[in-house]
């Protein structure tokens, strides 16, 4: 393997590459051969999951969310990663917007509308009608809960472990090395190779359906404007153009591709964002916004241990309930893709203490989310009708949100901006926005699993990263083209089935950077002397 990578020029670990793209290659194989049946047998494994371990990933991001708070308004908050000396890499606007370049900004664009609409038609709770007032609020509630500060601790935490221990440790790039606590000099062996090869692929496979969505959202907007039918071959060219920029950007590099990518691209999304509030029901919308802070704050706490324990005798068929098919996936999916965004999030974020790295990874997306999800969430149930009373009152003309999800969830939001002035060239935004996220998503992803297999933060060989950049597009691609929308959904379903062991090493991965934290040397923090990695031993 040496030699060959030697041969092709690639400045790598090639156990860790060779194997990781086998692998990949071999599931696109086997996906070609029985697509259907990959979809059977991981479905099979994700209701098993659901059903049985689904209070376990409930729990677990809850007690995630309570582990971060804690360190960082500790006496460990005032460590910082890199050396006491060092100094945050990119001010504070450049290192929020990147933050977004992992692909959270296509799940705002994708979910902004479908999820609250979703909710507001089938409310989560049995026992509140369908488009009431109550529904309305629960429908905001659970919507910032499944993309507030529960998904950004699943993030949050694998990158405060991977910075404090590459920071502070000076060990590799790797996702193993947040477990040397416990394996000590064994990340370098075999089964830390596993690990990296693992967290590659959970990383290949959830930015593919990251990918997967905004590119059915695109087309479904394609259709929308200039009638392009919403085809596979249709698909297959979108991902194509897009992969085509992505890997401009992989060349460009960190500063010139994916900040500048980053700033344009937030700032074209807070445009949209500000429109939607000054064009549409501006006070509804404010008032909207403060209640939603206090419907948040309120219901945070039920919200994070609701185990819709009573769902399974409450239906007919003696299933699970709501939940299963929506907080435990999005856990067990966002989970998957954990070390993608949590080492991006360390390479960025060299030279700031815990509690800043904690408060502003954990919360500065999260307000950001709250407000987005405020403005395009009330304003979508107020065109749908909010109410016995006010859809009555509307005719004809309500319901006409929840029926554009009901068939179709790319094209909620571009039905959504039917309704506001200037709606082309609003929708046509709204397509370029999710393109750059798109190619962010693609370009932030390559350049993380490019360090995961050299182990360093200085970018590889450009060609190097460009294969994977190749790579994540070509796995979108074939998964549409050659099995359809069964493609996507297996893939869906391996991920959920992938997110269980991702979950318990998360959880261990808690545990290592606890201890960790307990062997520094609290009066060394303000004359810069991090500890070395031979202070702390596995056998301690």
């Amino acid at each position: 393997m040496e030699a060959l990578a030697r041969k092709l020029g690639l400045k790598t670990d090639p156990t860790i590459f060779f194997t990781s793209a086998g692998i990949m290659i071999l599931f696109l194989v086997v996906l070609l051969i029985a697509p259907e049946a990959i979809g059977d047998a991981f479905g099979a494994g994700r209701e098993w999951i659901v059903t049985n371990l689904g209070w376990f990933f409930i729990f677990g991001v809850s007690s995630w969310v309570a582990f971060l708070l804690w360190a960082a308004l500790s006496r460990y908050g005032a460590i910082r990663l890199g050396g006491n000396d060092a100094k945050p890499v990119y001010d504070n606007i450049s290192w929020f917007t990147m933050l977004f370049a992992g692909g959270i900004g296509t799940v705002l664009m994708f979910w902004g509308v479908a999820e609250p609409i979703s909710h507001f038609t089938t409310p989560p709770r049995p026992e509140v009608d369908p488009f009431s007032v109550a529904a309305a609020k629960d429908a905001m509630s659970f919507s910032i809960y499944h993309l507030g500060l529960h998904t950004w601790a699943i993030f949050t935490l694998p990158g405060l472990a991977f910075a404090y221990f590459i920071y502070r440790y000076d060990l590799p790039m790797r996702f193993s090395s947040v477990f040397y606590p416990l394996l000590g000099e064994r990340i370098y062996g075999p089964i830390g190779k596993t690990l990296d090869v693992f967290a590659i692929l959970g990383t290949l496979f959830g930015v593919a359906v990251s990918l997967g969505l905004g590119t059915q959202q695109i087309n479904a907007g394609l259709t929308e404007l200039f009638g392009i039918p919403d085809s596979v071959v249709t698909k297959v060219i979108i991902i194509a153009v897009l992969t085509s920029v992505a890997v401009g950007s992989i060349i460009a590099g960190l500063d010139s591709g994916i900040k500048l990518l980053s700033n344009i691209n937030i700032g074209m999304a807070v445009g949209l964002l500000l429109f939607v509030l000054f064009t549409g029901s501006t006070v509804f919308l404010l008032r909207g916004m403060v209640e939603t802070v206090g419907l948040y704050i309120s219901n945070l706490l039920p919200m994070a241990f609701w185990n819709d324990t009573l769902a399974i005798y409450a239906t007919e068929d003696g299933s699970w309930g709501w939940q299963g098919d929506w907080t435990v996936f999005y856990w067990a999916w966002t989970v998957s893709w954990s070390p993608f965004i949590g080492i991006f999030v360390a390479r960025i974020s060299r030279g700031r203490t815990i509690r800043e790295f904690v408060m502003g990874v954990l919360f500065a997306p999260a307000i950001f989310t709250l407000i987005w999800f405020s403005i395009f969430g009330w304003s979508a149930m107020e065109i749908d009708g909010i109410g016995a009373d006010t859809r009555a009152a509307m005719g004809a003309q309500a319901g006409v949100l929840s029926d554009a999800v009901g068939e179709s969830i790319p094209l909620a939001m571009f039905a959504f901006f039917d309704h506001f002035p200037g709606a082309t060239l609003i929708q046509g935004l709204a397509i370029v926005i999710v393109a750059i996220f798109f190619a962010t998503s693609s370009d932030s992803a390559s350049l993380v699993v490019d360090m995961l297999c050299t182990g360093s933060t200085n970018p590889g060989p450009w060609h190097q990263r460009v294969f994977w950049g190749v790579s994540e597009g070509m796995l979108a691609a074939m998964l549409i083209m050659l099995a359809g929308d069964a493609g996507l959904t297996a893939l869906q379903e391996v991920i959920t089935v992938v997110g269980l062991p991702m979950f318990i090493l998360v959880f261990i991965m808690m545990f290592a950077l606890y201890r960790g934290l307990s062997h520094e040397d609290l009066s060394k923090v303000t004359v810069g002397h991090p500890p070395k990695s031979e202070e702390l031993s596995p056998d301690e």
